[in-house]
């Protein structure tokens, strides 16, 4: 590689006629020198125009009824035209910067500078005849702050401006002399000699002091290359082109790192030995094009990434050149520098995936998933058509999590990702939101049926059994979809859309898919109020406590009371239990009511006769909490109720949520004495071994199978019966709930019902109803 000589790049001090531009010295690139100079006049082009056409304008206005008017106007356009004109170029191209000029344009700007002395210099040789004393004074000052604005403003050239101070001042002292004032002219001709050597000698200044930061620059330049190709990392290397873009000397490191000997690299296009095989296919990397092309326009670059096959693996490498030129501006070549980054490279790809691909499923991630649906609607937006978002959430996922712990979860997690993978086309893309939920992104919804297909399709595949870790796992899948732009038109507003109708499809029991309603927001709209109500009901005594007998069903006489929560807001209303409880579930707000319900019916069934009973309704939610036997103790205690006297009621949905947990909290409950009723018994998932698992005093029968039965239904008439059979086998009781009308009793007692629970005997009570039925049972004995 060519190096450059110290004492080439080192400033020198120019003669005369090199201040002037008259000769450049081989020794140093006076281009880049003259170009600083250009620069200058460029830039202050704009307040030379406006002072020109300032002064033209003052002169016109002085002399104007006093010189004859098509002079006087002749000489105005004349300066004028000429301003402009030398101008005009130098405002075109005033943003951009000169790197190199030779001593022809520096000879034109001297030109221009002579034509504006000389329009301006006729002023006084033509117009002083015409000028009072006053006039004379006012014309003096404006020719000669014109000669010293541009001796200190322009005397970056010395010869255009040692030209105009010359011309200006000759004509001015002429113009003196010619109307008989000789000491003036005399003024102005040593005025305009010392602005001409004054104007000489900064110009002089300027020149040394930017061919000495030239100088500078280009040292730092090699310095910094060098230093940057020894470095003792060994990782960048340094290149040099010629102008038709082939290497010359080439760098023995620039060489190792492409694994070919110098003497194959020397003179060998650099596009061709970086493009490899792809050359003749010219199938070129972005990179390789974007270097292409600034070479093509000369132009510098910085770290330039590219790929490039070596021993046919992809390395990354980034590069940095510069354009060369010599002292006439003759383009040379590049000279750079280059490193192999693909360390790096690969480092911040693994990054970049981690951050857009979910870790344990490899599914991309809710950002991406949220990226892709932006780009998604946008087209959709562009072709007036239509996207989809699915929102997807696994059913009984918990309880699997729960019960066999994390690790096996996780495993679950990455078989759903697997069937989801293999059910996309290239029209979807599907991710992973967090924890059991997943989306799915539908570029092409314009077919309602077929969105419907991909739902069914995703329920019916992800609700076949998985085998994890020698288990058999059974879980569903819940689909909400909402349609984009019809549904949202934000990104955040179509997901908020599809949430809703997930919400819809998990209300509906899991395993369904739903569209979006605009109803769905009003729904959304009512259970967010519902809930900020909730939350305040219970500081505001909103709550009170209903009960409904339960008779023996041979004797009809009472042997307990259920307790049943009501809701009376004042703005609101009634609210029915089954519209706030599962607001309060979700909200977490059914651990304190239920635990103020507990309370309350323990301390109302102290006023009851000693041998009635009271059942209270227990939740998952409350099951599930840690302090809840603690809560049945304390309420107990302040009560005094004896244990025997509660009943909590649970229903089959616990033991799915909780696992084996709520079996261990149920036998801490029958430890104490409190009774247990198993509801809604044969509706959810029912189980025998949990009735083998825990003892339960009470089966309560459903409401829907009542009716079936009275109906002749044999599908009930089984079912009851053989609820009947095996509590009675194992000592439990019985009780049918809904009993509303005689022939729905008279069918229960045949069937063996213990118990019976409905409106036939009693509808839920206020308390002190409750107490005056014992008061009737009182006067009738």
């Amino acid at each position: 590689m060519s190096r450059t000589n110290p004492s080439s790049t080192a400033p020198v001090v120019p003669d005369w006629r090199t201040v002037l531009g008259l000769t450049e010295p081989n020794e140093f690139d006076w281009g880049r020198v003259r170009a600083a100079q250009v620069n200058v006049t460029r830039r202050l082009a704009p307040l030379r125009l406006a002072i020109s056409l300032l002064g033209i304008a003052v002169l016109i206005g002085m002399f104007r009824g006093h010189a004859p008017s098509l002079l006087l106007y002749g000489w105005g356009g004349l300066c004028s035209t000429v301003a402009l004109l030398m101008a005009h170029g130098q405002l075109r191209n005033r943003k951009w910067q000169v790197q190199t000029a030779t001593q022809s344009e520096l000879h034109r700007e001297t030109l221009w500078s002579t034509l504006v002395a000389v329009s301006w210099g006729a002023a006084p040789l033509l117009f002083s005849r015409y000028c009072s004393p006053a006039d004379l004074l006012l014309m003096w000052a404006v020719c000669t702050t014109l000669v010293a604005a541009t001796a200190f403003g322009l005397s970056v050239l010395p010869l255009a401006t040692g030209f105009y101070i010359v011309v200006m001042t000759t004509c001015l002292a002429l113009g003196m002399w010619s109307i008989g004032l000789t000491w003036v002219a005399y003024v102005a001709a040593v005025f305009g000699t010392l602005m001409t050597l004054a104007c000489l000698s900064a110009g002089r200044t300027f020149i040394i002091h930017a061919s000495a930061g030239l100088a500078l620059a280009e040292k730092n330049e090699v310095v910094s290359l060098l230093l940057r190709e020894f470095d003792d990392s060994g990782g960048d290397w340094m290149w040099q082109t010629d102008a038709s873009k082939c290497l010359t000397h080439v760098s023995p490191r620039f060489a190792f790192a492409l694994g070919m000997d110098t003497e194959m690299l020397d003179t060998k296009p650099l596009l061709q030995i970086l493009a490899g095989a792809a050359w003749e296919a010219g199938n070129f990397s972005a990179g390789l094009r974007e270097l292409a092309e600034r070479l093509k326009m000369r132009e510098s670059f910085s770290d330039l990434i590219l790929p490039v096959t070596i021993g046919g693996e992809i390395h990354w490498w980034e590069l940095s050149a510069s354009p060369r030129f010599d002292e006439r501006g003759s383009f040379l070549g590049f000279r750079g520098v280059g490193s192999d980054v693909t360390a790096q490279r690969r480092s911040a790809d693994k990054i970049n995936h981690m951050a857009r691909f979910d870790t344990l499923t490899g599914l991309p991630n809710r950002l991406q998933v949220t990226e892709a649906l932006g780009e998604a609607m946008s087209e959709a937006d562009r072709w007036r058509s239509k996207c989809a978002f699915m929102m997807i959430d696994l059913d009984r996922f918990k309880a699997i999590n729960d019960t066999l712990g994390h690790p096996i979860g996780d495993r679950l997690l990455t078989r759903v990702a697997e069937r989801l993978r293999g059910m996309m086309t290239e029209k979807e893309l599907c991710g992973r939101l967090g924890g059991d939920e997943f989306g799915v992104v539908v570029r092409d919804a314009s077919d309602p049926a077929r969105l419907n297909r991909i739902a069914r399709e995703i329920i019916e595949t992800l609700s076949k059994p998985y085998e994890v870790d020698q288990h058999t796992l059974y879980i569903g899948a819940s689909v909400g979809t909402a349609v984009g732009p019809r549904d949202g038109r934000t990104v955040e507003m179509l997901i908020r859309s599809a949430d809703l109708a997930l919400y819809r499809s998990k209300d509906q029991g899991g395993g369904s898919h739903n569209t979006y309603e605009p109803q769905l927001h009003v729904h959304a709209e009512e259970r967010r109020v519902l809930e900020i109500a909730l939350r305040k009901a219970l500081e505001r005594n909103e709550f009170t406590v209903h009960y409904q007998p339960v008779v023996s069903a041979e004797g009809g006489t009472i042997e307990s009371f259920e307790a049943l929560l009501r809701w009376n807001n004042p703005e609101l209303g009634n609210v029915s239990p089954a519209r706030f409880v599962p607001v309060a579930e979700d909200a977490r707000l059914i651990g304190p009511i239920g635990e103020w319900v507990l309370r309350t019916a323990c301390q109302e069934a102290m006023r009851w006769p000693d041998h009635i009973r009271v059942a209270v309704n227990v939740s998952a939610e409350q099951l599930g909490h840690p302090g809840f036997v603690t809560s049945v103790i304390s309420a107990l205690s302040h009560s005094r109720l004896h244990a025997h006297r509660l009943e909590l009621e649970v229903t089959e949905s616990v033991f799915m949520r909780e696992g084996t947990g709520a079996v261990a909290v149920l036998d801490q409950l029958l430890a104490l004495g409190v009774r247990l009723a198993l509801d809604d018994f044969g509706t959810g998932y029912s189980s025998l071994g949990y009735l083998s698992k825990t003892k339960f005093n009470t089966i309560k029968i459903d409401r829907s199978f009542v009716q079936g039965a009275s109906k002749n239904a044999p599908e009930a008439l089984a079912i009851i019966r053989a609820v009947v059979a095996m509590a009675d086998s194992l000592g439990m009781a019985t009780t049918a709930e809904g009993v509303e009308t005689e022939q729905e009793l008279a069918t229960v007692r045949k069937l063996g019902c213990r118990k019976i629970q409905g409106y036939l005997f009693g509808r839920p009570m206020p308390a002190p109803e409750a107490r005056r039925l014992f008061d009737v049972d009182r006067a009738v004995a």
